[in-house]
Parts: C-alpha cells; sequence; structure tokens
C-alpha cells in the first residue's frame, strides 16, 4: 500500500494529486454544464406544462418563456448555494477537517445525483433541490483538494489552479450524459452511475487524503492517509522522539538552565509574536482593502459568467431564430470547449510562480513577490474578462465560437487565479474561512442574475443586447484590483530603497 515502506512520500503526493484531479474533472463542477443538461431535460418534458401557445404577426407559436425561466431559476439558485455555503463550508473545513468535509459533499453530491435520477416530467420540482445539493458538493471537492498544492512547494500556485481548472472542465460531464442520451442511454441511467461512483470518493477519503489538513509550508518528514493499515496525520515524528528521548537524558541542573533560557526567551518574544497574531487574524484580513478589492473583481465577473450559462439555452434560440438543429450544434460547441478548462488554468498559475525561479530583491519578501507575479495574472483575468463579454453582447451567432473559447479561459483564469490570490496574500491558517467568504459574498451579487434575465424576457422581449453592453461596462471595474495591488508593491518597494 502507498506510505509503506517501498512506497515514498512522493509517490503518494503525486498519487493524490492524479486522483484528485480526476475526481474534480469528473464531478466537481458538474453544474456548470447546466446549459447542456437543460437540452436533455426540455426533450424529456421537464416543465412543459409552462409552454404555452401564442399569435406573433398572425403566427401560431410555441411560447416557452416561462419554461425558461425555471430553468434560468434552478441555476440561479444552485450557483447562489454553490457559493454562498463556501462559507460554512470553509469554517468546516478548517475546524474539522478534511474527513468530516469530504463525507458532508459526498452525501449532498450523491444525494443530488439520486434526484435527478427518479424525477420525471410530473415531478420536475426536484431540479431544484437536486442542483444545489450536487453544486454544495462539488466545491467541497474542490476546496479538500486544492490543500494538496501544499506537497508541491514552488508550483503550489500552478497546482491550485490546475485543480480549478479540471473543476471548470467537469461540466463536460453533462455533454457526455446528452451523447449518450442521443444515442438511447436513459437519463436515469447515467445519473445512477454517478451516484455509484460515491464509492471512489469514500476511498479517497480514507486512504489518499489526510484527517486534518496538509500544512504550509509542509513540515520535514510529513505524512497522512493510511500507511500500512494505520491512519496517519503526522509531522516530524522522528524528531519529536528524538527530542523527548534526548530530554530524559539530560542532568537536572542543565535542564533547569535550558528551561529558565526558554522561559526568558519566550517573555520577550510574547510582544512580537501577538503583534503577528494581531495583524494576521481574521477579521485584520476580511476588513482589508485586498479583500475588499478582490471581492469585487470576482463578483463582477463572477456575474458576468453566471449570466451567460444561466441564459445561454435561450440566448442561442434567438440568434438561431428556432433552429433546434442549430441550438444543439452549438450546445454541443460550448460543452466541448469546457473541456480545455484543465488546458488554459495551469497557465495562469505558472504565471504567479514565475518568479520563484529568481533571486527576490534585497529585502524583499516572499509574500511580497507573490503579490507582485500576482499583478498579471489579476489583469489578464480582468482583460479577457472584457474581451468575452465584448463578443457574448454581439448578436452575431458564428461569433460565439470565440465567445464560447474565450469564456472557458477567462473562468480558468478567474477562479485558479481566486484561489491562488487568497493563498499567497493571506495567512494559510484563514484560507478556508476567507475563501468561503468571498464565495459567499459573491454570491449575493450573483443573484443579479435572475433580475437580468427577467429584464430580457420580459421589457426587452428576449434580446439580451442592453443587457450585456451593461455587464461590459461594468467588468472594467475589476481592473481596481490589480491596480492596487500594484500601488501597493510600489509603495512597498519605495520603504526598502529609502531603508
Amino acid at each position: 500500500m502507498l506510505g509503506c515502506e517501498g512506497g515514498g512520500p512522493r509517490v503518494r503526493s503525486w498519487v493524490t494529486l492524479i486522483s484528485g484531479l480526476l475526481e474534480c474533472l469528473g464531478f466537481a463542477g458538474a453544474i456548470f454544464g447546466w446549459a447542456t443538461l437543460v437540452f436533455v431535460l426540455k426533450s424529456e418534458g421537464y416543465f412543459s406544462s409552462l409552454c404555452v401557445n401564442a399569435t406573433i404577426n398572425g403566427t401560431a407559436v410555441e411560447d416557452c418563456s416561462r419554461q425558461d425561466e425555471q430553468f434560468s431559476l434552478i441555476f440561479t439558485i444552485a450557483s447562489f448555494m454553490i457559493n454562498f455555503l463556501t462559507l460554512p463550508n470553509g469554517f468546516l473545513f478548517d475546524h474539522f477537517g478534511t474527513t468530516v468535509a469530504r463525507l458532508l459533499g459526498i452525501s449532498v453530491y450523491t444525494a443530488g445525483m439520486l434526484l435527478i435520477a427518479f424525477s420525471t416530467p410530473a415531478s420536475s420540482i426536484l431540479l431544484f433541490p437536486a442542483l444545489s445539493f450536487i453544486a454544495v458538493g462539488g466545491i467541497l471537492f474542490l476546496v479538500t483538494n486544492m490543500q494538496v498544492g501544499n506537497l508541491f512547494g514552488a508550483h503550489r500556485s500552478t497546482i491550485i489552479t490546475l485543480y480549478n481548472g479540471a473543476f471548470d472542465s467537469s461540466s463536460a460531464v453533462f455533454l457526455v450524459i446528452k451523447l449518450l442520451f442521443e444515442d438511447g442511454v436513459p437519463l436515469r441511467v447515467s445519473f445512477l452511475f454517478l451516484a455509484s461512483c460515491s464509492v471512489i470518493h469514500l476511498f479517497r477519503t480514507f486512504v489518499l487524503m489526510p484527517r486534518t489538513h496538509i500544512p504550509y509550508p509542509l513540515p520535514e518528514n510529513y505524512s497522512y492517509g493510511v500507511n500500512c493499515g494505520v491512519t496517519r496525520d503526522v509531522a516530524k515524528t522522528e524528531n519529536n522522539i528524538q527530542t523527548s528521548e534526548s530530554e530524559k537524558e539530560m542532568p537536572f541542573k542543565f535542564k533547569f538552565q535550558l528551561k529558565l533560557k526558554l522561559k526568558i526567551f519566550k517573555e520577550t518574544s510574547v510582544p512580537d509574536q501577538n503583534t503577528v497574531t494581531t495583524e494576521r487574524s481574521f477579521k485584520s484580513c476580511l476588513l482589508s482593502w485586498f479583500f475588499l478589492w478582490h471581492l469585487l473583481w470576482l463578483s463582477v465577473m463572477q456575474l458576468r459568467h453566471y449570466l451567460f450559462i444561466g441564459t445561454l439555452n435561450p440566448m442561442l434560440n434567438h440568434l438561431s431564430g428556432g433552429d433546434p438543429g442549430l441550438v444543439s450544434r452549438y450546445t454541443n460547441a460550448f460543452a466541448f470547449t469546457q473541456l480545455c478548462g484543465i488546458l488554459c488554468a495551469p497557465w495562469n498559475g505558472l504565471i504567479m510562480d514565475r518568479h520563484k525561479r529568481k533571486q527576490r530583491e534585497p529585502g524583499q519578501s516572499e509574500r511580497e513577490a507573490d503579490l507582485k507575479a500576482a499583478i498579471l495574472s489579476l489583469s489578464l483575468t480582468a482583460l479577457q474578462c472584457v474581451l468575452f463579454s465584448v463578443c457574448a453582447a454581439t448578436p452575431i451567432l458564428p461569433l460565439q465560437y470565440l465567445t464560447f473559447i474565450l469564456q472557458v479561459l477567462n473562468r480558468s483564469f478567474l477562479y485558479g487565479g481566486n484561489a491562488a490570490f487568497i493563498s499567497v496574500a493571506f495567512p494559510s491558517e484563514h484560507f478556508g474561512k476567507l475563501f468561503g467568504t468571498v464565495m459567499a459574498l459573491s454570491a449575493v451579487i450573483s443573484l443579479l442574475q435572475y433580475p437580468c434575465f427577467a429584464l430580457i424576457k420580459g421589457p426587452l422581449a428576449g434580446d439580451p443586447l442592453y443587457v450585456n453592453v451593461g455587464l461590459t461596462v461594468l467588468s472594467l471595474l475589476a481592473f481596481i484590483n490589480p491596480l492596487y495591488v500594484f500601488l501597493h508593491c510600489r509603495r512597498q518597494a519605495a520603504q526598502r530603497s529609502s531603508t
């Protein structure tokens, strides 16, 4: 078994990394393939009772706008839950550790899959809790897997963004379900299979993951998971044993002098430690300008992405003139591009880790170097969002191929960069809470997607042009965050040069 003599911690680290990537790729972010699943659910007749016959310019047509509203509302609630519940999930992860958080995630994820498996058009209402359960379970898979980056030191940001890329690419799971459905595989069979895969998640939880957390920086002789049948989560075991044994062998007088010196050292060091603790408390991180501007950076771009995904099916219907063949083709194209998320995300991590191969400036801390490297990542992500939004706002159907490419590229940079920035800008002991808080607060902003959808379907008569233009202008606010980080780094550099 891995971790026993002959296996080696390095092998275990790589197995944990690869199995975690497969878990995120195959399950965690399935919710973001919602536009693909909607096509299947409409074919099955979910919420079809809401479609009514209408007459437009003397022509009888079927108006399914209320059906589209229900599907949009399901995604709005689920996307809100995936972010808002990240806050309590972060506290759960920080206080109770990996095993408890993953068991909760596996439970709700499996429940969501089973609800869809046993739902019918007559019980379409089950889609509301089902998608929310899948969303919450999926984000717990991601949060508990991102700590694996701590095992790889200098490549930490790259690993974190790689996991987020796998999370994005897993939206293609619903594309596989759509293709199987078109080949005659019932929807129930596909979701029952996904629910049965919980056995794999349980195996990773108890064998390949730590009970608590993977610390950073990584202690010497750190081990985790199951070693030769014994569950372990230990750091510096050998050093601790050697220290206790050497203390037993010390003469009494020498031990007394050593303890006296240690006591004097601790007393003189207490003020400094308290100062560091105060400066790095969760509250001070939460109230910092870093957190505020990063929240704005995430919220405006996330709102743009959520509205695009939630309204993709009606938008394609609008641009294609209701041609189901074109809608299916573009829906497949969108889902296929989502697979590229895992290829796009590591580039963001490489941008943030590029400075670690260079020598730091005199007097520059590792945190300052990390922040300086993050400026380019934050700026590129904001620029990608503006370009994606401009393409999405242009009512030309073939241009949407480019929109899909920019969307998956930007979303990979967005979520990978979000997690990586929090890990470098704030203390690691607050990562779960801060990651949860920023996702929860951005979730409140994401609720605006439903009023936007109602505005498109109502006063704008199905034309999203004006809403898209407004969101494009709003996305320009994302540039404030990299600008603030740049000014902060310049101030730090000026202080170093003056001292």
